[in-house]
Formats: C-alpha cells, sequence, structure tokens
C-alpha cells in the first residue's frame, strides 16, 4: 500500500520524486563507500562522482518530463472546461435517453428549455415534457431508430412542467453507454418562432389564392352578364311594349307581369354578378359616410325585421370618401340581411364608422392590404357564428349556407366586389356560437366633402321631340330600342355599326341631339364612335349602353365627369328617364 502511495505521490509530483530518489541514492553511495575497506575492490570515488553525474542527468531529464506532463494535463483541463461550457451552454439541448426513454445525462441549455432545473430533470421519462398529442410522433420515431440504428428527425410540441407548450425540432443519434447498453443521444432545437411565420405565411398564401380565385370568377362572370344582359333586355323591353298594349282587366296582363317580374329578378342578379366582378358602372361622390348610413337606417330596420335590434354608432369627425352612395346601399343591405339570417329569434345588428390608420406591420399580415388612412365601416352582429372552414369561402359567388331558394350566394360576394372597386379592404372574424363582425376600410379622400345631389325618382314615361342616332349591333335589341323611343315620340337615325352611324351622320342634313350607342360593338367602340361624330356634329350629346363596362368608357367602372352611362337591361322608365336628363342637362 505504501509503494502504491509513494508511486501515486510521484505520477502527482514527479519532481519530488526524482529528488527523493536522487538524495537517497547518494547517501547510500557514501555509506557504501565509508564501510569499504581501503584495499577492497571496492568503486573508486572517481567511479561515484561519475555515478552521481549521471544521476543528476537523469534527474534533470526527469524535471523536464515532469515539466511536460504538467502543461499537458493543464491543458486537458481546460478541454475539459471548454468542452463542459460548449455542452452546458451550446444553443440546443442535448439529452442521453435510455432504451425505456429515461433521461440519463442533459445539459443546462436542456434544462432551460424544459422549465426545471438539471437536478429534477435527470431520471425523469422524456414523456412528461412531451405534448399528449404528440407522443405518438416520439415514439414512431424511438422505434426505427433503434430497429435501424439510422439517425432519426422529428418536430412535435414539448410541454413546461407550468404547462407551457413550444414546437421542438428532435435528432436522435444511436450510441452505447459505458456498460455498452445502448442509449439514445437527442439534440433539442426551439423552432416555435418558425413554426408561427410557417403558419402565418400558409394563411397569407390560403387569402392570396383566395384573391386570385375571386379575380377569375369575376373575369368570367363579367362576361357572362354581358351576353346575359342583352337577352334580359330583350325580353324586359318586349314586355313593357306588349303591356303597354294590354288592359289591365285583360287574363294576358297578369302573365306578361310576371315575366316582366322574373325578368327584372334576372337582371338584379346580374347586377350582382357585375358588381362582384367589379364591371358595374358607378358614378362617385365625395361625401360623409355617416350620412349616407343614417339615410338607410330606417330603409335597414325594415329588413331586418323587429325582433332585431339595429345599433347605430357614428364616429365622430368622419373623414370623407369618394364613392357611390348606391353602392353603400348595396353593401349595408347584404350585410344587414347576411346577419339578419345568422340571428335566430331576438338578437342585435350593430352598425359603426370610425376613422382607422393602417400602419406597415399590420398590412403586412393582411394579404393585399396597403398602409393609409381609411374610414372603417363596421357591421357586426350577435349571430350563430361562422367556423373556420366556411369563413374561407364566404366571398365565393353562389356558395351559401342557406336552404335551397333561401339565398343566391351573391350578397356578400357583391359587398367584396363593391369594396375592391373602390381600392378597399374587408376583413371577416367569426367563430361559431360568437356571431360575425365584417370590417371595410375605404381609402379617406383628401378633399372637402361636396352637398350630395337628391336623386329624383324614376319619373313616369315622358314624350320626346329630338332626334337620336341609335347604333346597336345586336339586331333584337337594335329593333326593340327603335320602336320604344318612336312610340315615345323621338326621331330616330339607326345604325347597326359604327361605320354606318358616321355614314348617317355624314348623311343627315338636319341637327342630331343625342348618340345613344353600345359600348362593346365591332370596328370601333362607342367612345371612339363619340369622339369620331363630334367632328361632323360639335354640340352631340351622348349617353352610352352596355350589358358592362370593359373599361372602354370607365376606368375601372368609374365614370369620368360628364359622362352618361345606362346599365343593360333597362326599362322603358328608365330609358326615357335617363334620356331626358341628359338631353336637357
Amino acid at each position: 500500500m505504501k509503494n502504491q502511495e509513494n508511486r501515486s505521490k510521484t505520477v502527482a509530483d514527479p519532481s519530488a520524486g526524482s529528488g527523493h530518489l536522487l538524495k537517497k541514492a547518494e547517501a547510500l553511495a557514501r555509506e557504501l563507500a565509508a564501510r569499504m575497506p581501503e584495499d577492497s575492490a571496492a568503486l573508486s570515488p572517481e567511479e561515484i562522482r561519475k555515478t552521481l553525474h549521471e544521476l543528476r542527468v537523469h534527474q534533470i531529464e526527469l524535471e523536464m518530463q515532469n515539466e511536460e506532463l504538467r502543461t499537458a494535463q493543464a491543458q486537458i483541463e481546460a478541454g475539459r472546461k471548454r468542452y463542459y461550457d460548449l455542452y452546458d451552454l451550446a444553443p440546443v439541448g442535448y439529452c442521453t435517453l435510455s432504451e425505456q426513454g429515461l433521461i440519463l445525462e442533459a445539459n443546462l441549455t436542456a434544462a432551460i428549455l424544459l422549465g426545471t432545473t438539471r437536478g429534477l430533470l435527470v431520471k425523469q421519462p422524456i414523456y412528461r415534457f412531451i405534448l399528449k398529442d404528440d407522443q405518438d410522433i416520439y415514439y414512431l420515431h424511438q422505434k426505427k431508430l433503434y430497429e435501424t440504428g439510422e439517425p432519426q428527425e422529428c418536430e412535435l410540441r414539448l410541454v413546461k412542467p407550468d404547462g407551457a407548450s413550444f414546437w421542438a425540432h428532435l435528432t436522435g443519434t444511436a450510441a452505447q453507454a459505458d456498460d455498452g447498453a445502448p442509449v439514445c443521444r437527442v439534440v433539442i432545437s426551439d423552432i416555435t418562432e418558425r413554426k408561427l411565420a410557417e403558419e402565418k405565411n400558409e394563411k397569407l398564401q390560403a387569402r392570396l389564392t383566395q384573391a386570385q380565385k375571386m379575380e377569375s370568377v369575376g373575369r368570367l362572370a363579367g362576361g357572362v352578364a354581358h351576353d346575359f344582359n342583352n337577352m334580359l333586355g330583350i325580353v324586359l323591353g318586349y314586355t313593357e311594349l306588349a303591356l303597354n298594349r294590354v288592359g289591365p282587366d285583360d287574363p294576358l296582363h297578369a302573365d306578361l307581369e310576371e315575366i316582366r317580374k322574373a325578368a327584372q329578378r334576372s337582371a338584379d342578379l346580374t347586377r350582382q354578378l357585375l358588381a362582384f366582378a367589379r364591371k358595374q358602372t358607378i358614378v362617385p361622390k365625395v361625401l360623409d359616410l355617416n350620412n349616407t348610413v343614417e339615410g338607410m337606417l330606417n330603409m335597414l330596420r325594415r329588413l331586418i325585421g323587429e325582433d332585431i335590434n339595429l345599433a347605430w354608432k357614428p364616429g365622430r369627425g368622419l373623414w370623407p370618401v369618394k364613392m357611390d352612395s348606391t353602392q353603400i346601399d348595396q353593401m349595408l343591405a347584404n350585410l344587414c340581411i347576411n346577419a339578419r339570417d345568422a340571428i335566430a329569434g331576438v338578437g342585435k345588428i350593430s352598425v359603426e364608422t370610425r376613422n382607422t390608420a393602417l400602419d406597415e406591420e399590420y398590412c403586412a399580415q393582411q394579404a393585399g392590404f396597403t398602409p393609409g388612412e381609411y374610414v372603417m365601416l363596421n357591421v357586426s352582429d350577435d349571430g350563430c357564428g361562422i367556423d373556420s372552414k366556411t369563413l374561407l369561402l364566404v366571398f365565393d359567388p353562389f356558395f351559401t349556407t342557406k336552404e335551397m331558394g333561401k339565398g343566391t350566394g351573391l350578397g356578400l360576394a357583391t359587398v367584396y366586389g363593391i369594396v375592391k372597386q373602390n381600392n378597399g379592404f374587408i376583413n371577416v372574424y367569426s367563430e361559431p356560437g360568437q356571431g360575425t363582425t365584417f370590417n371595410i376600410y375605404l381609402p379617406r379622400h383628401a378633399v372637402e366633402t361636396e352637398p350630395l345631389p337628391k336623386q329624383a325618382p324614376v319619373q313616369a314615361v315622358s314624350c320626346g321631340y329630338e332626334t337620336i342616332l341609335l347604333v346597336e349591333d345586336e339586331p333584337a335589341i337594335l329593333k326593340m330600342t327603335t320602336i320604344m323611343l318612336e312610340r315615345q315620340g323621338y326621331t330616330l337615325l339607326v345604325a347597326s355599326s359604327p361605320g354606318e352611324a358616321i355614314r348617317l351622320a355624314g348623311e343627315h342634313s338636319g341637327r342630331i341631339d343625342l348618340l345613344l350607342t353600345d359600348v362593346v360593338m365591332p370596328e370601333m367602340n362607342g367612345r371612339d364612335l363619340a369622339k369620331n361624330l363630334l367632328s361632323i356634329c360639335p354640340s352631340l350629346k351622348y349617353l352610352f349602353m352596355s350589358g358592362y363596362t370593359a373599361d372602354i368608357i370607365a376606368h375601372h367602372g368609374i365614370l369620368d365627369e360628364g359622362e352618361h352611362f345606362i346599365q343593360k337591361p333597362f326599362s322603358l322608365k328608365e330609358l326615357t328617364a335617363k334620356l331626358r336628363e341628359v338631353l336637357e342637362c
């Protein structure tokens, strides 16, 4: 035991051991020299000095070796310290797990990620720190790891003792413990921020895809509405002509009236399609949104019924907006009817306005939104609410959750189209059982509010006397419109193409008071035809008509000042009233 202690001391301090041995050797040599007789064959003093010299040389060598050992030992200790610092303070967590899933070892970062201390972490089963819904993910990859020996990766949610959870990426590799038992080395990385960013991107991508789909459907709807409106115009026109020739007591009168009503409902449907497709023609005016909404309140209360309370909350100092007031009427009517249908029995609908500014941070989270100042129109209800799956489809045309015959599915699509046509944005928030809120953001207009002109109701058909140049490439509509206007006393020059219209105007010796022309025609569009005719008839007034604008006479459906337009299909009363408005302005 003493020899072992001496050896251990020598390893611990090599210089001390070598010095002790050298002194002992010197003392032994002197003792032997003193005891030996002079005539013996003992070592001579010279030989002894030589031996001592060699021993001193060995002492120096031993001291040099000891110095090297001390340096190496210091480097090993420094390396070990650096290793433990890197291991404990690494940006990721490290754990060693037994085959049964017990935590055998963990670094400080793993303990911090899991919200506990290393002492409490060791010997705990790993499943206690995995969200229950994600434990199968871990067990599946653990099984593959021990079966194949290949590294495994997975993403799951880890949970701390206080119940807080976070997303983590786990990388596991197979290894062996000192006793040969199989273990698993696990690297834990917190990926919560990445998962949140991915979720945000998915939502934005879904909204972008939805917007692109709406745009495509809108273009299709606009094209269909154009041709459909032409046909409806013929049905409505000839039905009105027939009604004027049949007395109210005639059995045919009631039948014709039903045809007229059906055609009118169809025309209303196509107008909704055009609103959704942003192809309806509008005449925007600068207005105060509060005044416009207040003018609608009585009608809205009649629409929703007595069992539902309509709360009006106007914002103070509201900024002006520029849009067609009839579009606001359309939006409010559709939103309130939709809210009414979501309420079973007694309920409440709130309409609110206020100024708001959208910053870049908010707009970055909303696909298609642009920072700026807006007037917000809010319509909310305490109805049944909408689930997340249905919420993605609410603006789709013809999508409805109502029973057959209870809705066309165009109400919210119309609202969406109107908002987009006016460079605004719309958001919807809802949860089942928690009601629904629609937020509409309309751009603030920079000038002072202009008083809204009072819209005169459509008067009875009045006769005319002026000369009208009628241009329409659809023969049936041309014939019907000709009959309508001739019966009202107008003198007509009828052309089926722009070229023919220019020829008639050049040949006509009298005055032409007004050009009534379709917009979309072969050879030349209605706007270009009007420009050509102005060189022949400088005082010529003109009225455009079309099933949709096709952005020929209007920029994104918005008419310039002084432009006049009538939407197909139109009734005899609407046409003659519009003619008097243009001719007398």
